[in-house]
């Protein structure tokens, strides 16, 4: 978790330099060597990814409204309102050795004109839109709307023997080395039908 702190740390202070040296993959499992993972990309084709020996894997599962409770520490992939509120695309919530990873709110590279804010849960009303959810971060806080349409995922602790031919799995930021091959300390893979983003 410290790991990825420190990550989630770097990448707000880097700004666009670090944009460059890393990458978001996405896709399946062709093959896993213990060190080297090789995922089929729809938009990349296959990658392989050197993993590397501390590497944490989270399980990614299907979750609910219900799971989006006061104290839950989530992360929203939003699209900013008129009104200056979000309305969630994407809710994760997190697994409590995650919580405070990447605090705050700033854009989300996933998705054009985009937003992503990891917060705590503060409360949570139902609404006109969909349900509406108060978060706060050291910085702020912000209304996000949850519609019907928003996928909503959770993380859980997992390990190396989840990444299998066939899974889905997402790596966030894959790391550029000099010698143009790509480094992860993390995997997000998909349980019970669930595709990490």
């Amino acid at each position: 978790a410290r790991i990825a702190f420190a990550s989630a740390i770097l990448a707000l202070a880097g700004g666009s330099a670090w944009a460059q040296q890393s990458m978001r993959v996405a896709g399946t499992i062709a093959s896993f060597d213990g060190r080297v993972l090789a995922i089929s990309s729809a938009k990349l084709g296959e990658v392989k990814i050197n993993l590397t020996d501390n590497v944490a894997v989270f399980g990614v599962t299907k979750a609910t409204l219900a799971d989006i409770k006061p104290g839950a520490f989530i992360g929203v992939g939003a699209t900013p309102q008129s009104d200056g509120s979000q309305r969630a695309i994407q809710v994760t919530v997190f697994a409590e050795v995650q919580r405070g990873q990447g605090e705050g709110h700033r854009p989300w590279d996933a998705r054009p004109n985009s937003t992503m804010t990891n917060a705590t849960v503060e409360q949570t009303v139902a609404g006109v839109d969909g349900q509406v959810v108060m978060v706060k971060y050291k910085d702020g806080e912000k209304k996000i709307v949850v519609p019907s349409d928003a996928v909503i995922l959770a993380y859980a602790v997992g390990d190396k023997n989840e990444l299998k031919p066939g899974a889905h799995v997402a790596i966030i930021r894959a790391m550029k080395k000099p010698d143009d091959s790509l480094e992860a300390n993390r995997v997000n893979v998909g349980r019970g039908g669930a595709v990490p983003q």
